[in-house]
């Protein structure tokens, strides 16, 4: 009787923490979320066309008898594409600071706090400012994708550097990981800034605008040149869910429960580069989606990753598509980069994180 009230008890504490229903539920609101956010995007701006209106062209009803020629350039050339990149690059970003959270088993990892953005970016500028000339032969062999391919290769020497730095005898360590970002984030900077100091006027004025982090000037070019990209990075992260999951545990124990620690590290480090890498290629500087999101999601339906990989694609590009509106209309007619809105929100969430986490950090 003992034992059957112990096993009772123990399947009543594994039911009250077991948050899957909760977890589904949350996903079906954000798809909800995430297609009103969508909506929210391409229906405000400067034209008279209505949500119905707007709703039959996208389904390809009588649009053209309800919106003028100059409301679907407005929504199908400008606004669209705007809103499908920046889903994209916001699902992308969240999804990849939830995988480097899980990877270094800290809720405070992100792409842009450890460098691997200033990474992504230095590869970027390097192709914007050298694309002419020593990187010519590049921009020929890769056409559209050679800006993501160059971010995407900064990005993942960037993340192998610090991993390889942080990590030792399979032990990661948190301290020497936030140390080494900023070192190594600090070099992609300062390399960086030669590169813009040899840019010309043109390229200066490009460089300034697009280090704020924008998705002003989004097309549909920009869309097929870092959207498969984002995509396909992404597509193997739901089957790491279950190792990520061991990885809480330590790498051993992940080891001794049949996964296979190196293997998934490599898949993670290589997709998490190239997401990064092409959000930033064609945005800029976007921060702390990566931290904010999963952090938020963790809180509510717990750090399962089966769930926190697809809410937080869900959230993240619901977020910056709808920072996207306000960036654009706050300040309207001019434009605010939504860099600027995000950090702007971001740094006072990621010190309160810092202050609810500083208790378990050595540092």
């Amino acid at each position: 009787m003992a034992g059957l009230k112990q096993m009772s008890q123990s399947t009543a504490r594994r039911r009250e923490g077991d948050r899957t229903a909760l977890a589904v539920l949350v996903i079906a609101g954000l798809v909800l979320v995430s297609a009103a956010a969508f909506l929210f995007s391409i229906t405000t701006g400067a034209s008279n066309a209505s949500v119905i209106d707007v709703i039959a062209g996208m389904l390809g009803g009588s649009a053209e008898s309800t919106l003028s020629m100059r409301d679907r350039i407005v929504i199908f050339d400008i606004r669209l594409p705007r809103a499908v990149l920046g889903f994209l690059i916001g699902g992308g970003l969240a999804v990849s600071g939830a995988v480097m959270q899980g990877l270094f088993r800290n809720p405070l990892a992100d792409p842009g706090l450890i460098g691997v953005s200033a990474g992504s970016s230095l590869g970027a500028v390097a192709m914007i400012v050298l694309g002419g000339g020593v990187l010519a032969p590049v921009v020929h062999l890769f056409g559209i994708f050679a800006l993501p391919v160059a971010a995407f290769i900064g990005g993942l020497a960037t993340t192998i550097l610090l991993y390889k730095i942080a990590t030792r005898h399979g032990q990661t360590s948190i301290a020497t990981m936030l140390l080494a970002g900023i070192a190594l984030g600090s070099l992609a900077l300062a390399a960086t800034g030669i590169l813009i100091y040899m840019a010309d006027d043109r390229q200066l004025r490009d460089l300034t605008f697009w280090s704020m982090g924008s998705l002003a000037g989004s097309t549909w070019g920009k869309v097929a040149g870092a959207g498969p990209i984002i995509v396909l990075s992404l597509l193997p992260l739901p089957f790491m869910a279950r190792g990520l999951n061991a990885l809480t545990l330590g790498e051993a124990a992940a080891f001794h429960m049949g996964i296979a620690v190196q293997r998934l590290k490599n898949i993670a480090i290589v997709s998490v580069a190239a997401a990064v890498g092409a959000s930033v290629a064609v945005s800029g500087g976007i921060g702390f989606v990566g931290i904010v999101v999963p952090h938020i999601l963790r809180m509510v339906i717990g750090p399962d990753h089966r769930f926190l990989l697809p809410a937080s694609a869900l959230l993240g590009g619901s977020l910056l598509v709808t920072a996207d509106v306000v960036a654009r209309t706050i300040v309207s007619p001019a434009e605010l980069p939504i860099g600027i809105l995000t950090a702007g929100v971001g740094g006072p969430f990621f010190l309160w994180m810092l202050l609810r986490q500083r208790s378990r950090l050595s540092l």
